[in-house]
């Protein structure tokens, strides 16, 4: 066992920034469990709801959101303006007759209305149920029906008219509302004329171990699950991820603080993030679109100091960033500037874990010179203040962390679920190792099962799974421990590195056992390869199944004079089959012969989640893609 060390306030944990190492333990000789104690001391009383209130009494002037818009402008929006509004919404929800406890879905986008109907349904009493904008009819009756959802708000009309037929088999749903015709702002009408007491005595009756929300998961296979998250489940989340990563949620610089959030707020990451930029009071954006022509002007307007987002993304960045260099005749200095911004980045994390002095005086004058040139425009490409990402979903790799700490923003990487509420494991900000997804989140329980499952411990862990038939809610880890699904390895000082889910281990017909996921994260940063996935359960050896990314292979086409052809012809063009072996020649030195991937096929049709074939968090659903190309497995096995 070794004993936690912490550089600073050794005599008081609750506090930052302060360097906490985990502890550990070992099981012959291999680090079997991890655990940060907390910064934050747990809150025991009141709720979610009264966040907005605090603020309002703490710093009734201080900007806590910026709504954009309908001229693309952003409109600052002060703490008590926020609860003002939020005080009036949930007024309105209590005169339409919501009880305490009663389940409210809300279907939307990234939209500022659905900050305000958190907070407004938590201070009516109410347990908000978020679901995908995306999801299918069937999807979205399956949630409601299951949640018992008494009432449900769309973003959209045409939401709100494709539920239509299903409203007769859903006995429970009794109000249906749009925010695109007014109804929020309406809500807000119906309830002035109760006292504001009317909603502080239900605010006065929630504590820490109340329901907040039911998160369904997304599912790979199945029905989606309800997650049951409490106040106390978000609390010790958020307070947790706010003292430890002090450089996004405390201004540190003349700068204020401010997040443009862009990912799905019906995923809980997005909701957790939400949640501790108005718990830390830092200006939170929406952003409803991920189009790169909606997202752009967005991020130049907001010009955020951190983004919430995903390795894809991050990939997509610095991928359309050398496809413009390449256009421009600049592609052998993009080359040179990202090897600089790797060796700095990789240089600065030996001098923060003391395994290196830092950057040289040449490498210093070489990420000095490249910076105008190709550093900038990249962040100025995410609004030109971008210093910090919060990055979670699936593994970054050691690569583009390291460029993008070099290049100025500073990467943290993270690991959870839906059950945790977010982040179980974070990148510590004095301590990175790149490649890895950080330390366990103080105050969690980090554990490697027998057969290399991840389990996690903590009290921002769910208190069980939704089940109507069996009264309210299941406990889900009864012995204080999740099983995540996860297969992982703890090194000797606690830093967690995924390798795949259980479920998706390939166990070739030799025996062998294949984890896909490295190889297809790996294979996924190619600027010409969108997905893949990697198959060969109970085959004679591994293959993969890869789509093409347009954008890579439009430019790489003009590039190369290549004219314009139907994407089944694109998938046989010999010189692109010899560049995808390439990177795959490359994915297999990191591997055995057995492990290898040996054949490949390229598809011409691109996995999407509208298709059924990606979550909306972008993970493959592996049992519909082996049913809708079964045709091309087989081949890659024919003969």
């Amino acid at each position: 066992m070794s004993t936690p060390h912490s550089s600073a306030l050794d005599d008081d944990v609750y506090g930052a920034p302060v360097l906490v190492e985990p502890q550990t333990r070992r099981l012959d000789g291999v680090v079997r469990e991890a655990s940060v104690p907390p910064f934050a001391r747990p809150v025991r009383h009141g709720s979610l709801a009264d966040l907005p209130f605090e603020n309002a009494n703490t710093a009734p002037d201080a900007v806590v959101l910026s709504r954009k818009t309908a001229d693309g402008s952003w409109q600052d929006v002060t703490a008590a303006e926020f609860a003002a509004e939020v005080l009036a919404v949930a007024k309105g929800l209590v005169s339409e007759g919501l009880m305490p406890g009663d389940r409210i879905a809300v279907m939307a986008r990234t939209l500022y209305e659905w900050t305000v109907l958190d907070f407004a349904a938590w201070a009516a009493g109410l347990v908000t149920v978020p679901i995908y904008p995306t999801s299918s009819v069937f999807q979205a009756r399956w949630i409601l029906h299951d949640s018992g959802a008494v009432a449900l708000i769309t973003e959209t009309t045409g939401q709100a008219a494709a539920l239509g037929p299903e409203l007769p088999h859903l006995p429970d749903l009794r109000r249906v509302w749009v925010v695109e015709k007014g109804h929020v702002d309406a809500l807000a009408d119906a309830g002035a004329h109760l006292a504001d007491q009317e909603v502080e005595v239900r605010r006065g009756v929630l504590g820490p171990d109340t329901l907040a929300t039911l998160v369904y998961t997304s599912g790979t296979t199945g029905r989606p699950k309800g997650c049951a998250l409490s106040h106390g489940n978000f609390f010790a989340e958020v307070d947790n991820a706010i003292e430890l990563l002090y450089p996004v949620f405390k201004t540190r610089t003349s700068e204020d603080a401010s997040v443009l959030l862009f990912l799905p707020m019906s995923h809980v990451f997005g909701r957790m993030v939400a949640v501790a930029c108005v718990r830390a009071r830092v200006r939170l954006g929406h952003a409803p679109s991920l189009a790169p022509a909606d997202l752009l002007p967005d991020l130049a307007s907001f010009r955020p100091t951190c983004l919430l987002t995903i390795p894809y993304m991050l990939e997509k960045v610095f991928n359309t960033a050398r496809a413009k260099a390449e256009a421009g005749g600049r592609l052998s200095a993009f080359d040179r500037a990202e090897s600089v911004a790797r060796r700095y980045g990789e240089a600065l994390e030996g001098r923060q874990t003391g395994s290196g002095s830092g950057p040289s005086r040449s490498l210093k004058t070489a990420r000095a010179f490249y910076d105008p040139l190709v550093y900038r425009k990249i962040r100025n490409a995410m609004g030109g203040r971008v210093r910090y990402a919060i990055c979670g979903g699936s593994p970054l790799g050691r690569r583009l962390a390291a460029f993008y700490a070099g290049a100025g923003i500073e990467i943290f990487e993270g690991y959870g679920l839906t059950e945790t509420t977010g982040a179980s494991t974070v990148t510590p900000p004095l301590k990175p190792r790149l490649g890895t997804v950080g330390w366990p989140l103080p105050g969690t329980r980090i554990r490697i099962a027998a057969d290399g499952e991840i389990l996690v411990g903590g009290e921002h862990v769910l208190r069980g799974y939704w089940d109507p038939q069996a009264g309210g809610v299941v406990p889900a880890a009864p012995d204080g421990w999740l099983p995540t699904g996860d297969i992982g390895a703890l090194d000797d000082e606690g830093y967690l590195t995924i390798t795949g889910r259980k479920k998706e281990l390939i166990i070739t017909a030799g025996g062998k056992s294949v984890a896909p996921a490295p190889l297809e994260n790996w294979l996924r940063s190619h600027p010409l390869i969108s997905q893949v996935m990697v198959i060969g359960d109970h085959r004679p050896f591994v293959s993969a199944l890869i789509t093409l990314d347009p954008d890579g292979i439009t430019h790489w086409r003009r590039m190369n004079g290549k004219h314009p052809v139907p994407p089944e012809l694109i998938a046989d063009d010999p010189e692109l089959l010899a560049i995808l072996q390439r990177a795959i020649d490359e994915a297999n030195k990191m591997l055995s012969r057995p492990e290898s991937i040996r054949r490949f096929t390229v598809l011409a049709a691109d996995f999407t989640e509208e298709a059924g074939h990606l979550t909306p968090s972008m993970k493959l659903r592996r049992e519909e893609i082996l049913r809708d190309f079964a045709d091309a497995v087989e081949g890659l096995y024919a003969g």
